[in-house]
């Protein structure tokens, strides 16, 4: 199944709680919520009190991306607050597995993300422990950035890892997704779409709307 994931980091902050219900509203099936602690990106945003207050506004599946350092410390508090998939980058974790069975232990599913540099097949070793791979299709940390091209093929190599490993593994890719590359991306083999920028951006309900007619084919 195909699923939009609308991106509050493009979103108005002052209309979080309306701008969140009209992208569920018009087919948006997760929240994606970057959480960036200006470490592993150069950048800061949202922590564990946006996500506790926002679980007040949607029943949405939050779709919580942790682009820090050592995810592990901060999983069990983002759970917590409601988050319901905790997506960590592999880059970040000086234990992988372990950071990924705490989210699992947590009751969360499990995502594990890379950077557009990070070879692909380092995540074969971690299929076993994740739910979603993220591919990250920009540099992780600025949103409205274009998308890198290289990141089609690279969608299309873990789509094969997956499917070669017969597990149900979703893929998600987040960064320069708009309407004009969108089915590019998914038949590469994504089928968890995170746009900011081209939801956000304008009208959202309409911006929804389309891209939930493309992505339901």
């Amino acid at each position: 199944m195909n699923i939009l994931a609308s991106s509050i980091l493009a979103a108005d902050v002052t209309k979080f709680g309306e701008e969140i219900n009209t992208t569920v509203a018009n087919g948006a099936k997760y929240i994606h919520v970057d959480v960036m602690d200006g470490v592993f990106v150069p950048k800061l945003s949202y922590g564990q009190c946006v996500v506790k207050g926002l679980r007040k506004c949607t029943d949405a599946v939050f779709d919580v991306h942790l682009m820090v350092v050592e995810p592990i410390k901060y999983v069990e508090d983002f759970r917590l607050m409601g988050a319901d998939i905790i997506t960590v980058h592999l880059e970040a974790c000086t234990d992988v597995k372990m950071t990924l069975l705490k989210i699992r232990d947590c009751g969360a599913k499990a995502g594990l993300s890379i950077k557009p540099e990070t070879p692909v097949e380092e995540i074969r070793p971690y299929l076993d422990y994740v739910d979603m791979i993220l591919i990250m299709s920009v540099e992780p940390g600025l949103g409205g950035q274009k998308y890198i091209d290289a990141s089609t093929e690279r969608i299309a190599q873990t789509r094969k890892m997956i499917n070669e490993s017969g597990m149900d593994i979703d893929v998600e890719v987040d960064g320069g997704v708009y309407l004009g590359n969108l089915k590019t991306i998914l038949d590469a083999g994504a089928n968890v779409i995170v746009s900011g920028s081209a939801i956000f951006n304008g009208n959202v309900a309409e911006n929804t709307r389309k891209f939930v007619e493309i992505m339901n084919g």
